[in-house]
């Protein structure tokens, strides 16, 4: 294949919060780049998924979700995203299709229409097995309609489904062909561009999230301290030790990700584990405690220190 068939680029998943951007990443890229989880407002930093194809690249740009920020990390998440959407070819908005078009993706597609005109926009219909055939097709015409007012020229509207492997691939395909011809962007066989360390915290959080109250979530951040292969093992045996801190904002919460008697963090790193081990490809010892950064999510010195 000469290299003017291939195209790569750049495409950046937007949407409000939990409207499956980080579902369809992962789904795309045929691995877990980036964590899931059914609380709002889990994804934090741009993960780029990388998807290699015989006639091209997709560089995938899974963003936080844009929303009202009640909090100075809000307001910086909502930075970052708009920042990405400047430097990537393609736009895709995720609209599930189990929930009405609001407010919040009225407010996403108007900034989207002020972008310049060479980034092309793309609508993704998602979660399309949760709504039946009638309702998908409201759905569709819904956006259209938003676009056609917004004055947006969607390149493609997709209805998918991860979860039923519908149009998943269509949708693959669909996003190459708006790319320009180019050579790869990256090696063959790199899936994500995120150091090992920001993938291993992201997974020890999304362990973490899982079954805790609503108002928990946004308070939790990990951040990596140490992490590197044991020393003295047998190469047959290698070992990674990994020593993080999962930090809240305030004391009864701590006691909440500890549970009674340290049960529940027992439970956290024991899954993490699981998940970090088949990240590695090695057995990991995984070293979690949970510490106080006052009120974290409001404080510029804080954010700094846990990376954002």
């Amino acid at each position: 294949m000469t290299q003017q068939e291939f195209r790569s680029g750049f495409v950046s998943f937007v949407g409000r919060p939990n409207a499956g951007k980080s579902t369809l990443t992962n789904a795309l890229v045929g691995t877990k780049v980036a964590i899931t989880s059914d609380k709002p407002q889990t994804t934090r930093t741009v993960v780029k998924g990388i998807v290699h194809r015989e006639d091209g690249q997709l560089v995938l740009v899974d963003t936080p979700g844009l929303h009202r920020p009640r909090t100075l990390l809000g307001e910086r998440l909502n930075d970052l995203v708009e920042a990405t959407w400047t430097e990537v070819d393609v736009v895709a908005m995720c609209f599930p299709a189990n929930e009405r078009i609001g407010p919040g993706d009225k407010h996403i597609a108007a900034n989207l229409a002020k972008l310049k005109k060479g980034i092309k926009r793309v609508a993704v219909a998602t979660k399309t097995d949760l709504a039946g055939p009638e309702r998908i097709g409201e759905h569709l015409l819904d956006i259209q309609r938003l676009g056609a007012d917004l004055g947006i020229e969607w390149a493609e509207i997709v209805p998918v489904s991860v979860q039923a492997g519908d149009q998943v691939d269509l949708l693959a395909d669909l996003l190459l062909g708006l790319l320009p011809e180019g050579p790869p962007l990256y090696p063959e066989g790199d899936l994500t561009d995120s150091p090992d360390e920001i993938l291993v915290a992201e997974l020890i959080r999304e362990a973490a999230l899982d079954g805790v109250r609503d108002e928990l979530p946004h308070s939790i951040a990990v951040v990596v301290e140490e992490m590197g292969l044991r020393e003295g093992r047998d190469e047959d045996r290698p070992l990674v030790d990994i020593h993080a801190n999962l930090y809240v904002e305030r004391d009864s919460q701590k006691g909440i990700v500890i549970g009674h008697k340290g049960a529940r963090l027992k439970d956290v790193g024991k899954r993490a584990r699981l998940q970090i081990a088949e990240l590695l490809g090695t057995p990991v010892y995984l070293d979690l405690h949970v510490k106080v950064a006052k009120d974290w999510q409001r404080d510029p010195r804080q954010l700094r220190k846990l990376g954002f």
